[in-house]
């Protein structure tokens, strides 16, 4: 899914919820939002994971993140993110979204894995497939997560 970074009045931020809501990081009960997530977004040159801190274990945060870093070379920092309703769906909030080289207007893919979101630049972004599908390190990403919560497919 791709959407484009906005600037509301609290900071950058993307509408995410087709991911969230398949990420887990929103829950609903007929029509009514029932949990937001509170997330952490951590940010790398070109990359954002956003990870539900309730819900991921320590350890298997700290393997995302050390992937991440060794596949970009790059670590900038970590900030609490909210999940925001949003008109019709919902929002996460990118405080580190700036340090990662993100502006307002950037397309932006956002892919789902179990209690996370992995956001990437189009520069990062296998350009010779679709739009729905993860570059090679979001794809690692995604895998990794996968592999945590014994998920072959999501």
């Amino acid at each position: 899914m791709v959407n484009t970074i906005k600037n509301p009045s609290d900071g950058l931020a993307l509408q995410v919820t087709e991911p969230a809501r398949k990420a887990g990081l929103v829950e609903e009960n007929d029509g009514e939002t029932m949990r937001r997530a509170d997330a952490r977004v951590y940010s790398f040159e070109g990359l954002l994971l956003v990870v539900d801190r309730e819900e991921i274990d320590e350890a298997h945060i700290v393997e995302l993140v050390k992937a991440a870093a060794g596949d970009t070379k790059t670590v900038r920092q970590a900030i609490d993110g909210k999940v925001q309703t949003a008109r019709h769906g919902y929002q996460i909030q990118l405080p580190p979204a700036r340090d990662a080289g993100f502006r307002e207007g950037d397309p932006v893919p956002c892919h789902p894995a179990p209690n996370m979101l992995v956001i990437s630049k189009r520069s990062l972004w296998d350009e010779e497939h679709g739009e729905d599908e993860p570059g090679r390190i979001a794809a690692s990403l995604l895998t990794i997560r996968r592999d945590q919560v014994g998920q072959t497919t999501f």
